[in-house]
Formats: structure tokens, C-alpha cells, sequence
């Protein structure tokens, strides 16, 4: 057993109920470390378990939190190389061995524990993790960023997750992606899809969010509230006939995690097209699935992102071809009630890390 460390987590113990300061003593065991929270991210799926109900499978009471950064300062039994290390926590964590995890597909390992979900997430000032995973970060290369290791927080989800949804649907030079939903998840896949070499399409029903991706990488933003499915389809097949760019194989992403926002991107298809599922909501949407056989279009989800590919995702960020700054603010953590609220009420722009 690693070095004791007296800690405190934020407990959510019900349905929207206010969250409540817990103190705990960390401990590493064999092959963990104890890490000390720099920033964790709020995300659309923190909202989900806090006030829609979505189930999370760690019962009650538990600390959500699964966008976290920090550095090692205790470790147990055969993790001792990573003490003092600065760390990326990955949102989804595959245990490595299973039959799953051996053939390739670590998405789908039933083992794989999530912070906030399966286990006690980075709503803390520390939390103990398996060392299996941990994306180190270059501090040299951070500080040349101009980033915090806090801001790196959300590369553990809200950037590796798009990064893993366009690598998989093959975008590069010459592609055509289409963003819809830019807030931020989308954001991030639309700067991905634009280091990728693809065109970029932004479509949102905010105008503020669409003006900053227009000075982040995308060719095209669209506001969904100003023209029906057809037009807006037709919208972009004026684009791309304007450009010369191809009119099929589009690569559409769903970043939104909404009905509406769902029903918009089915919409899109087109011959040979990738419909990449990144957004979630409980909501059910009316769509015609022999769409995808009549334009021989395929439909991925994306659940997380393998820990092996967060290196690849955050070089993109330390070599400045993902700007995370201007789409990020920083706030105390014991003022999470209060953020939870208006991350909730959408009234903050940006996503929010809470710093311990």
C-alpha cells in the first residue's frame, strides 16, 4: 500500500440534490497511484447523472468526474516510476487483458472502469487510478503552450473522444466533415477534423458558438434554426459545388447529444457517408435506417477513446493545432453547486474546470 493522503471528494447522493463535501484518506494499491487533482472537467454527461437520472454503475453515493488531470504523489506497490509525474486521467480505463481488450476493441471491455462511473471520479482533491493508461504529460512543452496542466484536463474526453471519432471514420486531406453541435465536444472534433486535412462544416443553433469555430478551422457555419432539413442540406451542397469539393462520402459527426440535433445530422446523409454518433441524450429520435442501406452510408459510435491514443491527441494540443484556452474557464471546486447549475441553465459559454 502506497503513502496515506487525507483527501476530500464532492459526494453526489441524489437525483439534483446538492452535492456535499466528503473527507477520505487516498491509498495506492498495488500497480495505483494517488493523484492530485489539477482540473476536472464538467461534462454533458456529469449534467446527465446529476439531473436527468442517467444511471451510473457505481451506486450512490459517488464523485462524478471523468475529464482530470494532475500529478502522482503517492503510488503503490510496482508504480513507483510514476511519483511526481503530471498525468492525464483517461475517461475510460479497459483492463487490458480481457478477450475484448487482446482483440483490439477496448471500447466495448466490460472490465473498463470509468472515474465518476464505475469508480469515484475527479470531482476531489485526489483520486486513486490504476497506472495502466496514465497519458504523461511534458511539462516543458506545456508551459512553451502556454497551458496549465488544469486546462489539460479535458483532453481526457472532451478532446480524445472526437480525436478517436475521426481517426476511426478516416478523415484526411480532401475530406468533407460536418460538425453538428460545436459546443464542447464539437468544438474539439471540429479543430481535429481540420488538423486531419478535412474541409469543415460547423452547424449549431448559437450564433456565438458558430462565429468562434469560424476562427477556429471551419469553412462553412450554419445556424440549424435558419433553414429546414432540405435547405440546410442544399446549403451545403452549394458549398461544396462552390469549392469543389466531393458531394459524397461526407463525413457527418453528431456532437450535439440531442433529438433535434440527431434528426439534423441523419439528415445529411449522402452517398458514402459516415454518420459518427459522439453525442448522447436518453432521448429517442423517428428516423428511416434504410437511408443507410439506399446510400450505402455506414453509422459508428464512439464510446471514450483507447488510453494509447491520448499521446497522438494531446501533441495536437501541445503543438497548437487544437486551441483549447479560448474554449475553457477555470473555477473553484467547492463552488461545483453553483457551476453544475449553470452549465445546466447553459449559462456558461465555455466548459468549466473545477480546480481543487
Amino acid at each position: 500500500m502506497g503513502q496515506e493522503v487525507s483527501a476530500h471528494r464532492w459526494m453526489m447522493t441524489a437525483v439534483g440534490k446538492p452535492m456535499i463535501r466528503s473527507d477520505f484518506v487516498a491509498a495506492a494499491g498495488a500497480g495505483e497511484v494517488v493523484v492530485a487533482v489539477a482540473g476536472c472537467g464538467v461534462c454533458h454527461t456529469d449534467l446527465g447523472y446529476f439531473y436527468d437520472g442517467v444511471r451510473t454503475n457505481h451506486p450512490l453515493d459517488l464523485t462524478l468526474g471523468h475529464e482530470i488531470s494532475g500529478r502522482v504523489v503517492s503510488c503503490g506497490p510496482g508504480a513507483e516510476g510514476w511519483m511526481g509525474k503530471a498525468v492525464i486521467v483517461p475517461a475510460v480505463m479497459p483492463c487490458g487483458e480481457c478477450d475484448a481488450c487482446r482483440r483490439g476493441r477496448p471500447n466495448i471491455c466490460r472490465r473498463q472502469k470509468m472515474p465518476g462511473n464505475d469508480i469515484h471520479g475527479g470531482f476531489a482533491s485526489h483520486i486513486v487510478v490504476p497506472t495502466k493508461g496514465l497519458c504523461p504529460v511534458d511539462e516543458t512543452r506545456l508551459a512553451n503552450a502556454g497551458l496549465t496542466l488544469a486546462d489539460l484536463s479535458v483532453v481526457a474526453d472532451a478532446v480524445t473522444t472526437p480525436y478517436q471519432a475521426v481517426s476511426r471514420a478516416g478523415v484526411g486531406p480532401g475530406s468533407v466533415a460536418i460538425v453538428n453541435g460545436v459546443g464542447g465536444v464539437g468544438g474539439y472534433c471540429a479543430q481535429i477534423s481540420r488538423a486531419f486535412g478535412a474541409t469543415v462544416i460547423a452547424i449549431d443553433v448559437d450564433p456565438l458558438k458558430l462565429d468562434m469555430m469560424a476562427k477556429h478551422g471551419a469553412a462553412l457555419a450554419l445556424n440549424a434554426r435558419e433553414f429546414d432539413q432540405r435547405a440546410l442540406k442544399a446549403k451545403i451542397v452549394d458549398f461544396c459545388k462552390a469549392q469543389k469539393l466531393p458531394l459524397s462520402e461526407w463525413i457527418i459527426f453528431e456532437c450535439s447529444g440531442t433529438a433535434a440535433g440527431q434528426t439534423t445530422a441523419f439528415s445529411l446523409l449522402t452517398y458514402g457517408a459516415t454518420l459518427c454518433v459522439v453525442g448522447f441524450t436518453m432521448d429517442k429520435v423517428d428516423v428511416r435506417l434504410s437511408n443507410l442501406m439506399a446510400f450505402d452510408a455506414r453509422a459508428l459510435g464512439n464510446w471514450g477513446c483507447p488510453p494509447e491514443l491520448y499521446p497522438a491527441a494531446l501533441d495536437l494540443v501541445l503543438d497548437g493545432k487544437v486551441n483549447l484556452l479560448d474554449f475553457v474557464e477555470r473555477h473553484p471546486l467547492d463552488q461545483i453547486n453553483a457551476v453544475f447549475d449553470q452549465a445546466h441553465a447553459h449559462k456558461i459559454a465555455r466548459r468549466a474546470i473545477l480546480v481543487p
